[in-house]
């Protein structure tokens, strides 16, 4: 019998197609419910997802002749893995699709924020000319900490090589990685010498609201934080108190905690007051959850993924 995948969400045609080579039968429930999928989920043998639909395990029972969950993307939050392993159902990912994009889109930021090139612009485009008051900072020289190590951190630290910084990288789960242009070191060393902290790591109950007050005033120096690995991983209010106290000296944001797990929606963010107070501050830039997000990333996140489904599951 030829094997039925259930496509929960739109992903580029690439993967569709190379799933119906390969022998599988595809069937397309991009816009069904959360009670639709639930009530089919028992006739399909794989998934393929995003994150618009958590895979608990209450769906995950129901799914008795499921041998995948495959998610287009990175971060694997949306799904119960431990508990799908446990059924004997294989989870598969495609960060490799978006590393790229996640690492240009986080030095874009960076140098966007050390030159003022936002602000700069607004300025010039509204007839003022300030340039003394728009005098930047150089990333040469600087101390680069990387938290996670794995195909995000690791692009970043390969685009950030040519620009004369020292890199340092931790990874909890990941030894034997430094090279010649990023050095493997503890919490300690990154809390007292680091400038600039870059986060790469994915959601866990480990690393929910990692980054707190505590958190913050481990650091020596006064730093720059980026994050474009997931909004919960920073305590909002924690990070307004850094910013304002000085601890903090800017932030790239392209993720906030009030996301949606679907990352398509957040809460009204005009009705948060602590996004309110962001949003007015002149050293904090954001976008939204878009560092992964081009046109390229889209091919190679499907791309990858299909090819990982046919290298390890029969039609």
């Amino acid at each position: 019998m030829t094997k039925q995948i259930l496509l929960i969400d739109t992903v580029h045609p690439v993967l569709t197609k190379k799933l119906e080579n390969a022998g599988f039968v595809i069937i397309d429930k991009t816009k069904a419910d959360k009670q639709e999928i639930i009530n089919i989920i028992y006739d399909y043998q794989g998934v393929v997802l995003r994150s618009r639909i958590t895979f608990n395990k209450d769906i995950i029972d129901k799914a008795q002749n499921l041998e995948f969950i495959a998610r287009v993307g990175a971060g694997m939050e949306s799904i119960d893995t431990e508990y799908a392993k446990s059924k004997g159902i294989i989870c598969l990912n495609s960060p490799e699709g978006n590393r790229d994009a996640v690492a240009e889109h986080c030095l874009g930021m960076l140098l966007s924020l050390s030159n003022n090139i936002i602000r700069a612009n607004r300025q010039v485009k509204q007839g003022q000319w300030l340039r003394e008051e728009n005098r930047g900072f150089e990333i040469k020289d600087k101390t680069i900490a990387i938290i996670g190590y794995g195909n995000m951190g690791s692009a970043f630290a390969e685009r950030l090589r040519g620009f004369g910084c020292e890199i340092l990288a931790y990874d909890k789960y990941k030894t034997n990685f430094g090279n010649d242009y990023v050095a493997e070191c503890n919490m300690d060393k990154i809390f007292n010498e680091c400038d600039i902290l870059s986060l790469h790591v994915p959601l866990t109950e480990e690393t929910s609201f990692l980054v707190d007050t505590h958190y913050i005033n481990n650091f020596k120096k006064d730093i720059v934080l980026i994050n474009s690995s997931r909004g919960q991983v920073v305590k909002t209010t924690d990070l307004l108190n850094g910013l304002e106290k000085g601890k903090i000296k800017a932030a790239c944001l392209d993720v906030l905690e009030y996301e949606d797990t679907s990352f398509e929606y957040t809460k009204k963010l005009t009705d948060i007051p602590e996004f309110k107070e962001l949003s007015a501050m002149e050293n904090v830039i954001m976008s939204p959850h878009i560092a992964g997000w081009t046109v390229e990333s889209k091919f190679k996140l499907a791309d990858i993924l299909a090819d990982k489904i046919i290298a390890q599951i029969k039609p």
